[in-house]
């Protein structure tokens, strides 16, 4: 494991105020309302079992082509976050609620009734929560397990930042097969971007979950679009890959209303294409990197191809 040794002044950006007056979407941006069959059945899974999807949540751009496809990306722990990110339109606040103890099995159930071969499981921020809601975690992920063996499992966790650092240990023991957290900009954006964060924090969380357990994949994303430059990603991915981190996601930044953190430009698809290229070249096994990319877009095809760069990386067949 390389050491994570990194100047905390590197990245010159100064943060940007949120922008209200958005740049007109260009056409590879636009995509199909949601319907249709398959988007009602897995919606109706979701209401019957009383759970709280980030595709919602989040007003995620793909949940029309995700859901008809019956996949679907569970957000546990509540659906208020007590961090106020200001590209996030999930509803910030104190928690009005303990967790629920009983929500681990009805995401289980919900798995089982998809018939996934994959999962993300993420959630909100719960720094009101000793553990972060790490306990949390892993009983969902075992729950899963429990009835859906077959199942891969991917998390999409928070930081943990307010907690003592062995309730991540809770975590990795639980054994999913990718561990994600989201760096979501560069570091000279995130007084702005990111307030409640401390980026290098999350590069050494990441860090030490390779620690914990080699074997375990490693994911993080950004987005483009908030008032970064070319050269702060490519030192984010330097950064990653002193982390050790086996995937890396890259989207465009998107506003959900006009109070948050406006879009500086829309980066077009050459740009993401460049970038893509760039990350192949600095090491990661897996790159996704397009204006639609999120952390959970077709996530399950993404993870069998990891498994497979990984063997080839190793000499195996």
């Amino acid at each position: 494991m390389r050491d994570l040794k990194i100047p905390e002044q590197r990245h010159p950006e100064k943060a940007r105020k949120p922008d209200n007056a958005q740049p007109k979407k260009p056409s590879w941006i636009r995509v199909k309302a949601p319907g249709g069959q398959g988007y009602a059945e897995t919606a109706k899974i979701m209401r019957d079992n009383k759970l709280v999807t980030v595709c919602e949540e989040a007003g995620c751009p793909n949940v029309g082509e995700c859901w008809s496809q019956g996949h679907a990306t569970m957000m546990i722990m509540g659906e208020v976050c007590t961090r106020a990110c200001t590209f996030c339109n999930i509803a910030t606040g104190k928690p009005p609620e303990d967790l629920d103890v009983f929500e681990p099995g009805r995401v289980a159930d919900a798995v089982a009734k998809l018939g996934l071969n994959h999962v993300v499981i993420t959630s909100v921020d719960r720094d009101d929560i000793k553990d972060g809601g790490a306990e949390h975690f892993a009983q969902t992920i075992r729950a899963i397990r429990k009835r859906s063996p077959d199942t891969t499992i991917e998390i999409l966790t928070p930081d943990f930042i307010r907690c003592d650092s062995s309730v991540l240990e809770v975590v990795v023991e639980a054994r999913p097969d990718v561990f994600n957290h989201n760096l979501e900009t560069v570091p000279g954006l995130y007084p702005e971007v990111r307030p409640g964060a401390r980026y290098f924090h999350s590069l050494r969380l990441l860090q030490r979950v390779k620690e914990l357990d080699p074997s375990m994949f490693t994911k993080s994303g950004i987005m483009v679009g908030l008032g970064e430059d070319r050269q702060s990603v490519i030192q984010v991915m330097e950064d990653m890959r002193a982390a050790d981190i086996d995937f890396l996601t890259i989207g465009q930044y998107l506003q959900p209303t006009p109070k948050h953190h406006g879009v500086d430009r829309f980066v077009h698809p050459d740009e993401f294409a460049a970038y893509e290229k760039a990350a192949y070249g600095k090491g990661f096994l897996m790159v996704s990197a397009t204006p639609l990319t999120r952390s959970s877009y077709h996530a399950g095809d993404d993870f069998a191809q990891l498994r497979v760069a990984r063997n080839k990386k190793l000499g195996m067949s």
